[in-house]
């Protein structure tokens, strides 16, 4: 059995800790249809040895920790309970430790609209709180490393989560999708980060699922107001048309400074959607040496 065993903030206080890639894309990859609201999670409901077979990927590529494919589930504690499941498997069959991350997606998610990249949904952090506190104890209940609060849009949603962790013991990290300098909802990135800054219940802050070019300013943004690790997992710069259920490449890859990053307090290091397994593979080989690189996660070393 080689799931990591020792708290992944130790490990993170010690140095750079590999994340995977984008569960979505290499399902793809894999020729799975992952059309419907549930997106990864009919794979998981589904076809879940491609889940396995996606994580495993992963691990050979180098990643020292598995998200599950639990975002846009809702409240189905035996389908939560099978992502966590999954995950710890192909975990358990690595040659080496590696740990697991229980996704919990925002509401936005839940919704399959694209409103995980807008925020403002209208709904109090009372019933966001309610919403999200049944999957928050499904997941917890089924005994992952750590929870994922990802792709988080605005201050609300991460009041809301912060809540439901309170005085729990759990451990999660928080993790904001961002643009032009602010959440998705227009709110100052200091003031987001600033409320986990007090959680003991976070052990990392951080963005996912933004352009790479956005992900050095919040980093210094959070490390003003904390001195958590810091994690980084951007996507490769896309657009996401929710209507069309489609994404709009850059017609350049965006540069990942990554050395830049580190340098800013990042500890967390991997990829959101379309970064698959060779740009983990690549990414991780940059933070084993140490280069400084502002290339692509896979890219050659300018310097």
């Amino acid at each position: 059995m080689s799931r990591a065993t020792g708290p992944l903030a130790e490990a993170l206080a010690a140095g750079p800790v590999l994340l995977d890639g984008g569960l979505s894309n290499q399902l793809a990859d894999q020729g799975c249809d992952l059309s419907g609201g549930l997106w990864t999670g009919r794979v998981l409901a589904e076809r879940p040895e491609e889940v396995e077979a996606a994580h495993t990927a992963y691990i050979r590529a180098g990643a020292e920790v598995l998200i599950t494919a639990t975002y846009q589930l809702g409240h189905d504690p035996g389908l939560l309970e099978r992502g966590v499941r999954v995950a710890d498997r192909a975990a358990r069959a690595a040659d080496r430790p590696v740990w697991v991350a229980a996704s919990v997606g925002p509401y936005g998610a839940v919704l399959a609209d694209g409103s995980e990249y807008r925020g403002r949904y209208g709904l109090s952090v009372a019933r966001l709180t309610a919403f999200h506190r049944p999957r928050v104890e499904a997941l917890r209940a089924a005994g992952p490393d750590v929870l994922a609060l990802e792709t988080v849009p605005d201050t609300d949603e991460a009041e809301a989560l912060l809540r439901v962790l309170a005085g729990t013991g759990a451990r999660a990290w928080l993790s904001y999708t961002v643009e032009a300098g602010r959440t998705r909802a227009g709110q100052p990135l200091p003031e987001a980060f600033a409320l986990a800054a007090a959680a003991p219940e976070v052990i990392a802050v951080g963005v996912n699922c933004c352009d790479p070019a956005q992900v050095l300013p919040a980093l210094e943004a959070a490390a003003s107001v904390t001195d958590k690790p810091l994690l980084a997992y951007p996507n490769d710069g896309s657009v996401w048309e929710a209507g069309a259920g489609r994404w709009h490449a850059p017609r350049t890859p965006a540069p990942w400074p990554v050395a830049a990053w580190r340098s800013a307090g990042a500890r967390l290091i991997g990829g959101c959607c379309r970064i698959g397994p060779s740009e983990i593979d690549g990414l991780g080989r940059r933070l084993r040496t140490g280069r400084k690189s502002s290339g692509t996660p896979d890219g050659p070393d300018p310097y």
